[in-house]
């Protein structure tokens, strides 16, 4: 059970337009974001940093950037955000079979050599302590420009911060999501942890 509630969004209609930045993004306003509107300054700049990570007028797909972010919450251990990026992903037009495939990206023939090495390199990123080196960089190098490279650590760097808010509020998973991670992820050990109520919770 989440440690702060979420709060109707009624409570703050000023943020109205950011609550419907990021129902165009999932389908739902997320307990993450209805929880800080208590600080409803955080919201407003975490909408404007959101908007400008994912700008669909960048170099980099949107909905690519999302699969990035759901290995940057994997490897920060995040069930909450490695379930939202994988369903935004999809809302952003990420194909169901690349959905799917995600836990055998580095033998899919659905993903290439340069997808491969981002998403290698969003697992090291999005690790304590970093393991991004030398080999590593190189490879991500081969296959993206620097400008590129920018938008796909942006892309981790946005998550981290989710990764530790929802991890230390325990936010409660929506139902979307979690329909998501049982089908996708369950066979790769995902569980909804702390995010899904159990038998025991009111």
């Amino acid at each position: 059970m989440a440690y702060l509630q979420p709060l109707p969004t009624e409570v703050t209609p000023e943020l109205s337009d950011i609550f419907a930045q990021f129902e165009a993004i999932l389908g739902f306003v997320p307990n993450s974001l209805l929880t800080m509107q208590r600080r409803p300054a955080i919201v407003r700049a975490f909408g404007q940093l959101t908007a400008a990570v994912m700008d669909p007028k960048g170099m980099v797909d949107p909905g690519f950037k999302r699969l990035l972010a759901h290995f940057a919450s994997r490897a920060a251990g995040c069930q909450y955000c490695a379930a939202h990026s994988l369903l935004a992903a999809g809302i952003s037009g990420v194909e169901d079979e690349r959905l799917e495939a995600i836990w055998d990206y580095q033998t899919s023939p659905l993903f290439s050599e340069p997808e491969r090495a981002a998403f290698d390199f969003a697992l090291a990123a999005g690790s304590v302590p970093n393991a991004v080196d030398d080999e590593l960089m190189d490879r991500l190098k081969a296959g993206w420009s620097e400008e590129q490279i920018v938008e796909l650590l942006a892309a981790v760097c946005l998550y981290g911060f989710l990764n530790r808010w929802n991890d230390a509020m325990a936010t409660d998973l929506e139902e979307a999501p979690k329909e998501l991670g049982d089908r996708l992820l369950a066979r790769g050990g995902w569980t909804g942890g702390k995010h899904v109520k159990s038998n025991g919770d009111t």
